[in-house]
């Protein structure tokens, strides 16, 4: 049984939700994992507290009857900025790794 890095299954978990058309089977033959660990991976990280978003079942701003304030709305914002710009190097790590281990696989 193989041990990977927290690191590699954040970012194989943020390549797999960063394309809408990927199959988890696709993504892991990619990477060189069984599509089953990767399905594994997905679901801790959906289950894990404090991570907005990832289960699909947080709240809207002002989904509590009340208007949302301008800051609270712009702070979260530039939040989501934030995460996109990480998403985005993190899936173009994975890209270049792919890239190189495919090439490595290669005769």
């Amino acid at each position: 049984m193989k041990n990977y890095p927290p690191e590699f299954k954040r970012d194989a978990v943020a390549l797999y939700e960063s394309r809408p058309g990927a199959t988890i089977a696709g993504i892991a033959a990619d990477l060189g994992i069984s599509a089953e660990t990767l399905r594994n991976w997905i679901r801790a990280a959906r289950a894990e507290p404090g991570e907005p978003g990832r289960s699909g079942r947080r709240p809207r701003a002002g989904a509590s009857g009340g208007e949302a304030s301008l800051e609270t709305v712009e702070a979260e914002n530039a939040a989501l900025r934030r995460r996109v710009r990480e998403l985005e190097e993190e899936r173009d790590i994975l890209r270049k790794a792919a890239r190189y281990f495919a090439g490595e696989t290669r005769w």
